[in-house]
């Protein structure tokens, strides 16, 4: 199907602004452009929000906790915000997270990892493993059941996400009950169909793909362990999965494959494609509304997760 209307509208309004691509950006000024997608986001929801710092491998990893209402003890979700691995924070996903809170009734926490270049590989992972091991540790004291522990993201997260959940496989813990892949990065190819198809035009491209990966290998190999989830040759053992893609996404055939790669396996995996969609609208819905149905998706899995 061709580019959702709302995706398209989308699309005019930021060429109209006339922001360049990212190849052509300062690290600084791509992080100041992200900032632009909070105004495409709605109104927030209400819900108790905690902020905190806790021990991470390097530095003190600053964290967000969403807390909805009713009783307790909650699922626990640790949530890795997309961005490349260099730009997006905690604000840029805070209002989809308070809703997917709100709806799942579990407990979220957000983690504000190290980014490129300033930290490359694999601070990110570190700190995102760090921080699952601590909410593990610290259920009880945030309402929530270690034995229903979901890791998630979105893009550069959702590759966090998978690389945890294999990481946690391989050191024995601590238990994932399921892991939540939005469009997710699984591996260093930018030959795959969807690359080609998605190169340019709709909003993520494979030069901004190019560039986010520069930074955060730096001089690094791009062997590094749990570097490419998608290469993994042995995922049975993994949790669950719920997997997400868009249909206009360079990033569509990476997590697709990766998605029935973990059903060969013998893994449960539920695998959604949005046609219609562009990379990372769970930072855009405020704009392309069409696209809401993942937080109830997202919701439900969390339930079903800690079922």
């Amino acid at each position: 199907m061709p580019v959702h209307p709302e995706a398209q509208t989308l699309l005019d309004a930021l060429a109209e602004q006339g922001m360049p691509p990212f190849p052509q950006m300062t690290v600084p000024m791509a992080r100041a452009a992200a900032k632009g997608f909070l105004d495409l986001q709605g109104e927030p929801e209400s819900i108790a929000v905690d902020e905190r710092r806790i021990t991470g491998p390097a530095s003190q990893i600053p964290v967000r906790i969403y807390t909805p209402d009713g009783d307790g003890p909650k699922p626990l979700v640790v949530y890795f915000h997309g961005g490349g691995w260099v730009i997006g924070d905690l604000d840029i996903v805070d209002r989809p997270l308070r809703s997917i809170a709100n709806r799942s009734g579990a407990v979220i926490v957000s983690v504000d990892y190290r980014l490129a270049p300033e930290h490359v590989a694999p601070a990110a992972f570190d700190d995102c493993y760090a921080a699952t091991v601590w909410a593990a540790e610290n259920a009880a004291e945030l309402g929530a059941d270690p034995d229903r522990l979901i890791v998630a993201g979105d893009s550069a997260g959702g590759h966090l996400a998978a690389s945890v959940a294999q990481a946690a496989k391989d050191r024995g813990g601590p238990a994932i009950a399921a892991q939540l892949l939005l469009y997710p990065v699984t591996d260093f190819d930018f030959s795959t169909p969807s690359y080609e198809e998605n190169a340019d035009g709709y909003l993520l491209t494979r030069g901004a793909m190019e560039w986010f990966w520069a930074h955060y290998l730096g001089a690094q190999s791009d062997d590094l362990d749990y570097l490419c989830p998608g290469r993994r040759e042995d995922v049975s053992g993994l949790p669950p999965a719920y997997v997400a893609t868009s249909e206009f996404d360079p990033l569509r055939d990476e997590g697709e494959n990766y998605a029935r790669k973990l059903e060969a396996a013998g893994v449960p995996v539920t695998l959604k494609r949005f046609d219609g969609m562009l990379h990372d609208f769970l930072w855009t819905l405020g704009a392309t509304p069409s696209g809401a149905g993942i937080i109830d998706e997202i919701a439900d899995a969390v339930r079903k997760a800690g079922a």
